[in-house]
């Protein structure tokens, strides 16, 4: 099933328009990427705190608290400083599993005049769910949610 990223995005503009808060924002961009985008098991946010990657909000099940630089597909993305699209997250180099059923995943770097914000991160249990279509989609919405900070 092709996804409608430009739908998608407009989407995104619509449920944040007028809002100023930041955790509010995420929350509903959250469960409209869990919502909208198929074949997913976990949606959300990493935000970046005090050298760390701390846990925004999300959908799906409960999710690792915070995340090292360098370490599993959403800190390699901040330590590369490019998105990552994992086929096979079980080949992925220290991959951190918070739920077994992942198979894929595909995590997009949040960026706002060269300051890491922190990464959007999408899981799904399907192999090779994720292909360049869904990041350049991804990475669209990534630069527009930097906005919101």
């Amino acid at each position: 099933m092709r996804m409608d990223y430009q739908l998608l995005f407009e989407q995104a503009k619509a449920i944040t328009e007028g809002e100023s808060d930041l955790i509010c924002n995420l929350a509903n961009l959250s469960a409209l990427l869990f919502s909208e985008v198929d074949r997913l098991n976990w949606a959300g946010f990493y935000l970046h705190k005090d050298g760390e990657l701390v846990l925004g909000p999300f959908q799906g099940k409960v999710a690792c608290r915070r995340i090292q630089k360098g370490k599993g597909v959403c800190g390699t993305a901040w330590r590369e400083g490019k998105s990552q699209l994992v086929e096979n997250v079980h080949a992925f180099p220290g991959h951190i599993a918070c739920d077994g059923a992942s198979n894929s995943e595909i995590v997009v770097s949040i960026v706002k005049n060269g300051a890491f914000l922190g990464v959007l991160d999408l899981d799904s249990p399907f192999f090779s769910r994720f292909g360049e279509e869904d990041l350049i989609g991804l990475e669209r919405i990534a630069e527009y949610i930097s906005e919101l900070f």
